[in-house]
């Protein structure tokens, strides 16, 4: 049975406070300022757009929303994980999701503990992908698909917010109003992908891609990603 605190727990594990890490990671943005293709507001808005409906952020969700129909079926949920590590374009990124997720997964164990989440723990016990692990622990708790979903995809997007505020030339101001303006293609998008299955799975960001396996490279950098 879903607990009334579902949507405080959901808040709780996707804060930057929660100790994954997030904040080390920029998915590639800090490569996008040093080449100019983020400079200013448009462009970061630009730049995560993309990311978000043709890139990881609707992968990633695809695969949390997989990961939350498996979560009973540890066979199946240790698939889609491997497939969850395997579409990881760069050691960076590989990094990024393996070591939020198993991360995320430790730290729930310990602070929120249920049967049902045990045995997913059982059943993913070496790296996690990140998304797996957020929609699998969901499932475990009784949290609603949809809901996950968009709390996820907003997590992204603001992770990626508080890194540009980092390494860009882009105000606190500019930075939340690029949030607000994503957010109701975050709730379409969650939406769309709530009922697809993994060969939905593709993106068309290349370049970012690209740009993940030059930031290994760039002389000065600040993420490790």
């Amino acid at each position: 049975m879903r607990s009334a605190s579902g949507p405080l727990i959901l808040m709780a594990w996707l804060s930057p406070t929660f100790p994954v890490g997030s904040f080390a990671y920029s998915h590639g943005l800090e490569w996008a300022v040093e080449t100019g293709d983020i400079r200013d507001e448009a462009s970061l808005a630009a730049w995560l757009g993309d990311v978000l409906e043709q890139g990881a952020g609707r992968n990633d969700m695809i695969l949390a929303a997989n990961a939350h129909g498996a979560a009973a079926d540890a066979a199946a949920l240790a698939a889609v994980n491997e497939l969850a590590l395997a579409l990881a374009p760069s050691r960076e990124l590989h990094l990024e999701t393996s070591q939020q997720g198993r991360s995320f997964l430790d730290a729930t164990l310990a602070a929120w503990p249920c049967d049902a989440l045990a045995a997913i723990g059982a059943a993913l016990p070496g790296q996690v992908a990140f998304p797996v692990a957020v929609g699998a622990s969901a499932a475990a708790h009784g949290m609603p698909r949809y809901d996950t979903l968009s709390a996820y995809g907003l997590a992204f997007v603001q992770n990626l917010v508080s890194a540009a505020l980092r390494c860009a030339p882009i105000g606190q101001g500019a930075g939340t109003r690029v949030v607000a303006a994503l957010a109701p293609r975050i709730a379409a998008l969650a939406r769309i992908v709530e009922d697809l299955d993994l060969d939905a799975i593709g993106s068309a960001t290349l370049r970012v891609d690209l740009g993940s396996f030059r930031h290994e490279t760039q002389y000065s950098r600040i993420f490790r990603s």
